[in-house]
């Protein structure tokens, strides 16, 4: 069933939001890892972006528990992939801030997988 581009609402992606333990501190990782600014906060929610833009969302979560990637027990569920210039430098810069380097690389000459401050993976790839 297709719904004609005259009748069809206006939907637009707004933003992806990730569970935590601490908004604040998720934020404050991938603002300084991605140069975007506070664009609201509260106790429980932060999100991060331009105006006009999508966004990134971080939410509270009593009973957060981690990712245990690459372990199956609890799955990632999903993750961002973050293209960069230099595997090295973008790798090194992410772990200063915070990030987590887990023992699995599937590829590590072509992307690499860390763990944000919460444990969410996510991945730099280089885009050739």
């Amino acid at each position: 069933m297709s719904t004609s581009a005259a009748t069809a609402p206006a939907i637009r992606y707004a933003a992806v939001t990730f569970d935590c333990a601490d908004p604040a501190e998720l934020a404050r990782f991938y603002a300084d890892a991605l140069g975007l600014p506070v664009a609201y906060a509260g106790d429980d929610f932060v999100l991060l972006g331009e105006e006009g833009a999508a966004g990134l969302g971080f939410n509270r979560l009593a009973d957060y528990r981690r990712p245990t990637w690459p372990d199956p027990s609890r799955e990632k569920q999903a993750h961002l992939e973050l293209g960069v210039d230099d595997l090295d430098a973008a790798q090194a810069h992410l772990l200063e801030l915070g990030a987590t380097e887990p023992p699995t690389q599937p590829r590590p000459d072509r992307w690499r997988v860390l763990l944000d401050p919460a444990g969410h993976p996510f991945c730099i790839t280089t885009l050739v």
